[in-house]
């Protein structure tokens, strides 16, 4: 899985392959993917591996959290090809259910809300993009090929192949079959 993270992150570099490697480096999204990947990683060993490797986990999640501002728990499930384009106010819960080749932008929170039956996490589908600032929370099922426009609050069910835009509330604008590549 953390191959086709890299290597989505690799793909949208420009350069030669020297380049592409080193401009994925400085990218805190690489960061932040490896240290998921790793803590994940780490979940599944038995327990001498983690308790050895723990404290660099824990180092690691903690750089990421005040260096770069992304705040992605190890408990969180993620599908491959996750991609974070900018770094700073990322906050993802750790019950939230991501799919593959999900772009996520900064300022973005995916949190838990509501009471009883209604409180929960969200689970986002597979080629979503979640723009700037938006915030998604609540026990809702975001489609596949969705566009999350900037600064829009969902809190609502969105079914495939829509952009959900912020006017003032938030709108659900179905999309024409062309228009599904992210």
């Amino acid at each position: 899985m953390l191959k086709n993270d890299l290597m989505r992150y690799y793909n949208m570099t420009s350069g030669n392959k020297i380049m592409k490697i080193i401009n994925c480096y400085r990218i805190p999204g690489v960061h932040a993917v490896i240290c998921l990947r790793f803590g994940q990683w780490l979940l599944k060993k038995n327990f001498a591996i983690r308790l050895f490797l723990e404290p660099f986990y824990i180092i690691f999640y903690h750089k990421m959290r005040f260096k770069f501002g992304i705040e992605i728990p190890r408990g969180v499930t993620v599908g491959e090809g996750f991609y974070i384009g900018h770094h700073g106010g990322i906050v993802i819960n750790s019950n939230a259910v991501i799919g593959k080749r999900v772009n996520i932008s900064q300022q973005v929170v995916i949190g838990v809300s509501g009471e009883g039956e209604k409180k929960g996490c969200p689970v986002i589908g597979n080629n979503v993009y979640i723009s700037p600032g938006a915030r998604i929370f609540g026990k809702i099922k975001i489609g596949n090929n969705v566009k999350i426009g900037a600064n829009a609050v969902v809190y609502k069910d969105i079914p495939d192949d829509s952009i959900v835009i912020l006017s003032p509330g938030f709108s659900i604008i179905p999309r024409k079959k062309e228009e599904k590549e992210i």
